[in-house]
């Protein structure tokens, strides 16, 4: 019990600690867009809901960093001479579709400001209280994975040992 109170490990938890917090800014960033579209009685809902899926994918997502390390054995490799090389591993798949996912989200969210309104629609009730909540639980997955993504955030600074 004694280790959890010296001071490599109070330091190690408090740099964890400013690191998820500047890793959950963007997150912040985009539960905000979504729930920018509700109507106003659905908003504080939807960020409440979008926060506690934030915690408790992160949670998860520690609990289960043996699984996630796991992932980063390669699936398969690609080899086109001195010109490209690749090895494909399940983590870099995960990666892979949540950065489609946020590319998609990006764009269409600058063509909707560019655009704007479409006819027949109000804007803000556009969307649904229960779409929004989708959109934001993928979002939450896409960074709980992002802020645990190799080296683990977790893993490297519970190895790290500054000297005081």
């Amino acid at each position: 019990m004694e280790i959890l109170f010296t001071s490599n490990a109070l330091l190690a938890l408090l740099t964890l600690t400013f690191l998820e917090i500047i890793l959950g800014i963007d997150n912040i960033v985009f539960l905000s867009i979504v729930s920018g579209k509700l109507n106003a009685e659905d908003q504080p809902k939807a960020r409440r809901i979008g926060l506690l899926l934030a915690m408790l994918f992160r949670i998860i997502l520690l609990f289960g960093i043996t699984w996630v390390l796991s992932l980063q054995d390669t699936l398969f490799s690609i080899d086109l001479g001195a010109v490209f090389q690749a090895h494909v591993t399940g983590q870099s798949l995960i990666i892979f579709g949540g950065g489609l996912f946020l590319l998609y989200k990006s764009v269409s969210e600058i063509h909707h400001k560019l655009e704007g309104e479409e006819e027949g629609t109000t804007g803000k009730a556009s969307s649904s209280l229960s779409k929004a909540i989708v959109q934001i639980a993928l979002l939450n997955i896409v960074f709980s994975f992002d802020s645990i993504d190799p080296p683990p955030t977790s893993v490297g600074i519970s190895k790290f040992r500054p000297t005081i």
